[in-house]
């Protein structure tokens, strides 16, 4: 039996683990975007902020000062509820912040748990979404075959086994985090071309 997607993911060394959290939060950012675009709630900039410092970091590491805490703070800060937003984009935008805050917390800590944490949480997003749009009129075995089976749900593993693959190998090949990989991996996300629920992105993000 193949390893999980999760498990996969533990198996990887930190550096590569940084990248993949930071992948996957990349893809859920533009949900905040649009969050905010359409109800004028909270900033993207501490988001977009940190995703660039963290980046920046991934490669460099002790060469550049990144205060990961001030970071969380802010994006916390700017983090909305889904009590006063009654609108289903309040759960992809809270998804986005969460996941990005966890990641400086693993950062942090040094901690390989948290960055396997945003994979579960763009994994439980994608499922979260399809339960309050196409399984709302739905019983709750019929919600669940849907969180499996839909194209969503099934694309989301797929992409995050696509990001395992490259990692592994880049891993295999004892290929140290750099700039090119990075700048490699921020052209896969824009390639993608959508979100983790299937939104599209602004291809100059």
């Amino acid at each position: 039996m193949a390893l999980n997607t999760f498990q996969r993911l533990r198996d990887l060394e930190f550096g590569y683990q940084a990248l993949a959290a930071l992948y996957l939060c990349e893809r859920m950012y533009p949900n905040y975007e649009l969050f905010h675009q359409v109800t004028k709630f909270g900033d993207p900039q501490p988001l977009r902020g940190a995703l660039n410092a963290c980046w920046d970091w991934s490669w460099q590491g002790k060469k550049v000062k990144v205060n990961f805490g001030r970071w969380q703070e802010k994006v916390d800060d700017v983090t909305p509820s889904e009590h006063g937003h009654d609108m289903l984009g309040v759960y992809p935008a809270m998804d986005a912040c969460t996941a990005i805050s966890i990641m400086l917390q693993g950062f942090m800590d040094n901690n390989s748990a948290d960055l396997v944490s945003v994979a579960k949480i763009s994994q439980a997003g994608v499922a979260k979404f399809l339960e309050l749009t196409e399984g709302a009129e739905l019983d709750a075995e019929a919600r669940r075959k849907l969180t499996r089976e839909h194209e969503l749900a099934v694309y989301e593993v797929e992409v995050q086994q696509a990001l395992i693959d490259f990692l592994e190998a880049m891993q295999a090949s004892k290929a140290a985090p750099s700039q090119a990989m990075v700048r490699q991996l921020q052209e896969m996300v824009v390639t993608e071309g959508i979100t983790n629920i299937g939104m599209e992105r602004d291809s100059e993000a």
